[in-house]
């Protein structure tokens, strides 16, 4: 059932011309778009498609990168992303023979192939933003399939006398790994989703291995959890160092100091007080990652591919107004407001007010959460929507919002309103706070001062009309800080319940 899959929070996402950008912008595919022009108008490769020795280190100075010891190794790696997306195209054995700088023909040098420059590279240049991002994504997927590879290193160790590989020594199930990378990116993914400032704050390396590691009901963590969160911030450090030039994160490695060899594998040292919490003034020597926002559409793209709920901000701008109110309370503040300025964009004030009104009312349990929401958005519309809100002053549901709205706006002529009115809103209100946040410190504050300003509020309120009354009374009898009032409270709730 569609309703049944997991859902995320919604994203801002850049516009595809932004996104398109930032993707050519990337280091690695920067690279691999150069390499697949500088390849043509054919070059000889070696088996696999890869540059023979000769034209690695041509590439590598083509690249600006002939002084770096790792100038080699970053040209292979783009060459290779570069065939994998389709920049290039490789064709073995060649049939055709080329010009005389071309290089070796194939069968010389152990040269099997020809590269050109493949179809898409054209889309570099002519094709839309969606293009070059379907390019990015495609390379983005070969990367991410690299880091949750075993090492080269661990795979030739367990290479026998024989020239077999021992494949149970490598320690390696390929679908745990991908899974345990897909969680961390989806981990960070929800937290900047639920990043007020939309920014995507930097999330230390040891806070994200044990978010992914330490189950939630321990309170403390054992010294074989400590220790399998230690090797997997050494892989997730080498595997964001592998995704960073795709663009998809900003990532500060961890401090080589901090890693030393025990046993043959890397481990973090155990004179650290707390790799879960270290100071604040030498966490980032733990590393530290973020998502870009062209890491946000890739993760997303991935989500929406596994069927995963990915919604983005503005996607309910042109849904119904009960569409708009039912969603709301679950998107983080700042997700919120946006979304609801792009959906009173599409419409007239006084239009916008009256759907949402018309969507506020009900007796169901998810009323008042909706008639929150509703204040919330109508505290964006401005004084044109006061014929919508005049129209509701007698509602029963709605008078006493609408009233609060006009007079926040200084509007002449507004009735004064019943005291059944007043408490019935003061239900209601208490009702939505509890669905949205439970028993909050801001709820505990709000029921005080109620009580503090009638000595008779309790008298009177269990008499209120409103399917959550009783429901209401019994959370200010938890939540009141005193014995007294709180006993009253208790008292007005079983009154209710008995008058219902």
């Amino acid at each position: 059932m569609p309703g049944d899959r997991p859902t995320m929070p919604p994203v801002r996402l850049r516009s595809e011309a932004e996104l398109a950008r930032d993707a050519l912008a990337a280091p690695l595919l920067a690279r691999a778009v150069r390499l697949a022009r500088w390849a043509g108008p054919r070059r000889a490769v070696a088996a696999g498609g890869v540059l023979t020795e000769p034209d690695l280190r041509a590439a590598a100075e083509h690249l600006g990168l002939g002084a770096d010891e790792e100038g080699p190794g970053y040209a292979a790696e783009a060459w290779q992303l570069a065939v994998d997306t389709g920049l290039i195209e490789v064709q073995e054995p060649a049939a055709e023979t080329g010009d005389a700088d071309a290089g070796p023909e194939p069968g010389e040098d152990g040269v099997t192939g020809i590269a050109t420059p493949g179809e898409d590279l054209r889309l570099i240049t002519e094709g839309s933003p969606r293009d070059i991002l379907d390019i990015w994504l495609g390379g983005f997927e070969t990367v991410l399939a690299d880091a949750a590879a075993p090492d080269l290193a661990e795979i030739v160790e367990q290479i026998g006398d024989d020239g077999e590989l021992d494949l149970d020594a490598i320690d390696w199930d390929p679908e745990e790994e991908a899974d345990f990378l897909d969680g961390v990116l989806g981990n960070l993914y929800l937290l900047t989703a639920l990043d007020e400032e939309d920014s995507g704050r930097a999330v230390p390396l040891p806070a994200l291995a044990a978010a992914m590691i330490v189950p939630d009901d321990m309170e403390e963590p054992t010294d074989d959890i400590l220790e399998e969160i230690s090797e997997a911030m050494v892989r997730l450090d080498d595997q964001f160092r592998m995704l960073e030039p795709t663009g998809l994160v900003e990532y500060q490695p961890v401090d080589e100091a901090l890693i030393e060899e025990v046993d043959g594998e890397g481990r973090f040292p155990e004179t650290t007080e707390s790799r879960l919490d270290p100071d604040e003034d030498d966490v980032s020597r733990y590393g530290m990652v973020r998502l870009t926002p062209l890491g946000v559409f890739g993760v997303r793209s991935r989500m929406l591919d596994a069927g995963i709920g990915a919604p983005v901000v503005g996607d309910l701008a042109d849904k119904g107004a009960e569409i708009l109110l039912d969603a709301l309370p679950g998107h983080p503040e700042t997700a919120a407001r946006a979304e609801a300025e792009q959906w009173l964009a599409r419409r007239t004030p006084d239009q916008a007010a009256g759907e949402l009104l018309a969507a506020a009312r009900g007796d169901d349990e998810g009323a008042p959460l909706r008639r929150l929401a509703c204040q919330q958005t109508l505290s964006l519309v401005g004084p044109a929507a006061e014929p919508a809100l005049r129209e509701v002053l007698d509602d029963r549901h709605l008078g006493g919002l609408a009233r609060v709205w006009l007079a926040e706006r200084a509007m002449p002529e507004i009735p004064e309103p019943s005291e059944e009115m007043v408490f019935w809103l003061t239900v209601d209100t208490i009702a939505a706070q509890l669905a949205a946040d439970g028993d909050s410190a801001e709820l505990r504050d709000l029921v005080r001062g109620l009580v503090e300003q009638s000595e008779t509020f309790f008298d009177s309120v269990w008499r209120v009309d409103h399917p959550a009354t009783a429901e209401v009374l019994e959370a200010m009898g938890r939540l009141h800080p005193d014995k007294q009032a709180a006993k009253q409270a208790r008292k007005a709730a079983f009154k209710a319940r008995s008058r219902a």
